[in-house]
């Protein structure tokens, strides 16, 4: 028996200021990307078009009709993606239909989006996989206590009973940019960002997960979007204690060479490239879709409220360390860490960079990024360069305290804000709050917005 429900156009029929759709509009092609917890499907069109949605059941698939419109070429699929097995096409009286078949049953969402520098007109509908399983990664295993054995890694760590364990391991979300319908930017003999900066991220995963005391989860594992957003859930979500992000640099001078270490700056860039690079790679967000209606709000409020002083500092320690590892495999355009408004780096307690690995627009290093071995190269410095920084500072309760040899403490400096007190700054950084008063020549506990402390190794 079949089962049918109407479902309203997402945004509305008319959207981005669009008035009128009178005139008739081609459907020119269709494309599927297909991710752990969504597909999408992408309709190209030679405008806006108002449309109507229905799913039916039994079987299950989605009809899409599209008033005074008709397919400028037939529509096919390469190969079935996520829920989406096949699409077939009809057109009568000037509409035109298109129906996707599922292979099971998913919520759709669907919404226009304007033209842009890599499309033209879009239709986007958006499955959310009810059969899905949730993408978070089971939490990092804590220590072993006395009177409870837990399974863990190879160990020399000893509990308080005698027995031999190993600390937790250290996570690392790596994040390969773009994706999907983002292609990001291009070199000028057809390299995408997206495809290189994917392939880094899948060899660092490599070295991350083969570095005892450490796990990778990477925040893609496919061609295909995550809002800027859904990215710091996700390292969220697996409790991740670094948050790496890969990109590859575009510039309009050709001659521009150079890898660059990123923190977040909420006030500015450090420089024109970098401002240039934020408002290009922010807007991405919007060219894989509306990403504050994919995003709890409330949470969203959180993370840009809240005081990332702490984070900051962390953040710039490690990413000095990814440059001194980077520079033995490739040209670095700037030796110090730099800062811009990225979206993406927002975590207010995870250290997060984000790494543009090189200028695809530069024929040169476009040709590097191709180059397997390069990728080898840079996944193991920047592996390196992980691990550098917390075997300085290794989190509490990691493989790390125990594991790596000493070496000289990362100086980390905390800018005050408003509400902070000396007492729970100290217990943020597990240091004594006298220990801070001697560090920075406190006479009292009292402190000033704006005032710098420098925080004593614990």
């Amino acid at each position: 028996m079949k089962s049918a429900r109407w479902l309203p156009a997402a945004f509305g029929a008319v959207l981005f200021g669009y008035a009128s759709l009178s005139l008739a509009a081609a459907v020119n092609s269709v494309r599927v990307w297909s991710g752990p917890e969504s597909t999408r499907v992408v309709f190209e069109l030679s405008a806006p078009v108002e449309h109507r949605v229905v799913a039916l059941t039994e079987p299950d698939r989605l009809v899409i009709d599209f008033p005074n419109s008709f397919a400028a070429a037939p529509l096919s699929l390469p190969e079935a993606k996520g829920v989406v097995a096949s699409v077939r096409t009809g057109e009568r009286g000037g509409e035109l239909r298109v129906v996707l078949e599922l292979t099971r049953a998913a919520k759709a969402k669907t919404f226009l989006l304007p033209p842009n520098e890599q499309y033209g007109h879009r239709l986007v509908v958006d499955f959310l996989d009810e059969g899905a399983k949730a993408l978070v990664r089971r939490p990092p295993q804590a220590v072993a206590v006395a009177g409870r054995d837990v399974a863990v890694r190879d160990a020399a760590v000893r509990d308080v009973a005698g027995r031999d364990v190993a600390g937790r391991d250290v996570v690392i979300a790596i994040d390969a940019g773009h994706g999907g319908e983002d292609p990001g930017a291009s070199g000028r003999n057809g390299v995408r960002e997206k495809d290189v900066v994917l392939a880094i991220a899948r060899r660092l995963a490599a070295e991350v997960d083969a570095q005892p005391g450490m796990r990778a989860v990477l925040v893609r594992k496919g061609d295909y979007f995550v809002p800027h957003r859904k990215r710091m859930a996700i390292a969220h979500g697996a409790q991740a204690d670094f948050f790496i992000s890969i990109h590859a640099d575009s510039y309009r001078d050709s001659s521009a060479t150079g890898a660059t270490v990123y923190v977040l700056s909420e006030k500015g860039a450090s420089d024109e490239a970098a401002s240039l690079l934020a408002q290009r790679e922010n807007a991405s967000d919007l060219i894989g879709g509306v990403s504050l209606a994919e995003t709890d709000q409330v949470l969203a409020r959180v993370l840009l409220d809240l005081s990332q002083s702490a984070a900051l500092s962390a953040s710039t320690a490690a990413g000095q360390r990814l440059i001194k590892r980077m520079s033995t495999v490739t040209a670095m355009r700037k030796m110090q860490v730099q800062q811009a408004p990225f979206l993406v780096l927002k975590s207010p307690d995870i250290p997060s960079v984000l790494v543009e690995t090189a200028y695809i627009s530069n024929p040169r290093e476009e040709a590097s990024l191709r180059n397997a071995l390069h990728q080898a190269e840079l996944a193991k410095a920047l592996r390196e360069g992980i691990v550098d920084y917390f075997a300085a500072n290794p989190p509490q309760g990691s493989y790390f305290v125990s594991h790596v040899a000493a070496v000289p403490r990362e100086t980390v400096r905390h800018v005050i804000a408003r509400g902070e007190t000396l007492s729970g700054i100290a217990e943020r950084y597990r240091v004594s709050a006298a220990s801070l008063r001697r560090s920075n020549s406190l006479k009292s506990d009292s402190l000033r917005i704006g005032q710098i402390l420098t925080i004593p190794a614990g």
